[in-house]
């Protein structure tokens, strides 16, 4: 069994690293801020889920143009005139299973997670303790249970201050906005990314 040492640094690591700006937290707070505080959560539920996937190689290239291809989709759908994800303009909102299943492909489609476990997780295991395997595992879920605190707070401060700002027409465009220009930048960014 690892020692309390090395799960203390691991959690703390893991911790600083899912409050680092990246695109999941980014999808997080943007998502909370047009959406509510239940959407981001509903969202870091998917992210945290999506993390499961990357405990096995996956092919870096074509995960980085599927996850611009749907960061853009979804700066798309902010940015076009007319946008709600709330009912008040007659647009059906997201549901809770959309939400989740669109925070489970943001994070699975984000080859720099998958590039993360193959890297990071394996500087904290020691083989003379026994399954190197087990020990990815534990190492993998303290590694979601940290992701899920930093971003369920990010949903829960975000979504209090969004449902303030939303309150005005004007504000809601505008946050749409900052919204899909957020998911465009990470789509480029995700596409000039290397290895």
């Amino acid at each position: 069994m690892l020692s309390p040492e090395t799960l203390l640094l691991f959690i703390t690591s893991s911790t600083l690293l899912a409050l680092a700006p990246g695109p999941d937290n980014l999808f997080v707070l943007a998502q909370s801020m047009t959406n509510g505080a239940r959407s981001g959560l509903l969202i870091t539920l998917g992210l945290c889920t999506g993390l499961l996937v990357h405990t096995s190689a996956v092919a870096f290239t074509i995960l980085k143009f599927l996850g611009a291809a749907y960061l853009l989709y979804l700066a798309w759908q902010l940015l076009r005139p007319h946008h709600s994800d709330t009912p008040k303009n007659g647009a059906k909102p997201l549901g809770p299973a959309q939400l989740y299943r669109r925070g489970i492909i943001m994070n699975i489609t984000n080859p720099k997670v998958s590039i993360f476990f193959m890297a990071f997780l394996p500087q904290f295991t020691d083989p003379t303790l026994g399954n190197v395997t087990l020990q990815l595992l534990l190492l993998g879920a303290l590694f979601i249970l940290s992701a899920l605190v930093v971003f369920g707070a990010i949903s829960l401060l975000s979504g209090s201050i969004g449902k303030r700002l939303r309150q005005t027409p004007r504000v809601e465009t505008l946050l749409n906005r900052m919204a899909g220009t957020v998911f465009a930048a990470l789509a480029v960014k995700l596409l000039v990314s290397e290895r």
